[in-house]
């Protein structure tokens, strides 16, 4: 019986442990951030890695999405006899959920593994140890582009999947289910106001930092050997996965 509280005291403070570290490599990522936000052409290339590259699964996430949406939702509406608020069910669901939500999924799949993977595979190669050796921060070389590029990033994107998204579900719609144009765009005009884009956006936004934050901590404290970076990109991809999810519902609860 001691052994098992023994055990299980072991395990609550390497958690605790765990959760601090990772909070303090966050506040040391702002704080770089802030002092020394590093090479803009570092940052561009990781913009281009994180934001553009990730385009091709965004437009097909998206329209696949939307036409969804449109599909299911005009089977529901059609019951009650509003099939014109279509539109407003299609870019509602999109801007304020499925939009962050799933561009969040999409770049932690395609970026954030190769983000933990990168930064794991300079750890065991002693890379980072080098650039400490020559008393050279590697937040502000490794970590600090990472973050800046994700945080703009998510947000543009998210903009593309909401486009798209709104586009796929009006050709099902509209071109395929006989929905009135006119009212698929004139309602959702209506219904759709700036404080449903901003709280979007703002979800994007932190799921950037998220990505960013938990793929460059799980790369940067990688253990030894292949076994160890393939342990970390699978750890950040779960953690960022279910971060997100639960982040989501928070944000979700304050910004209704």
């Amino acid at each position: 019986m001691s052994a098992l509280i023994q055990a299980i005291g072991h395990s609550t403070i390497g958690s605790i442990r765990a959760l601090g570290r990772m909070g303090w490599f966050l506040v040391h990522s702002f704080i770089t951030m802030v002092r020394t936000p590093g090479n803009p052409v570092h940052v561009l290339k990781q913009l281009s890695f994180i934001g553009a590259k990730s385009l091709f699964v965004i437009f097909l996430t998206a329209a696949f999405t939307g036409m969804v949406l449109g599909l299911q939702g005009y089977y529901t509406l059609t019951k009650f006899g509003s099939e014109g608020m279509l539109g407003t069910a299609v870019a509602l669901s999109l801007i304020r959920e499925l939009g962050p939500v799933l561009t969040a999924l999409m770049v932690t799949g395609r970026a954030g593994s190769a983000i933990a993977a990168e930064i794991g595979i300079m750890r065991i190669t002693e890379q980072i140890d080098a650039l400490e050796t020559m008393a050279l921060d590697p937040f502000k070389y490794l970590i600090t582009p990472k973050l800046i590029a994700a945080m703009i990033a998510l947000p543009l994107l998210c903009a593309i999947f909401d486009t798209i998204g709104i586009y796929g579900g009006w050709l099902v719609g509209v071109k395929l289910l006989g929905v009135n144009p006119g009212a698929y765009f004139s309602e959702m005009e209506k219904s759709v106001v700036w404080r449903d884009v901003y709280s979007g956006f703002a979800k994007s936004f932190s799921f950037g930092v998220i990505i960013a934050w938990i793929g460059c901590y799980k790369g940067y404290f990688a253990g030894h050997g292949a076994e160890g970076v393939s342990k970390a990109t699978t750890e950040a991809v779960v953690l960022t996965s279910v971060l997100i999810l639960v982040w989501d519902y928070f944000l979700t609860s304050v910004l209704l």
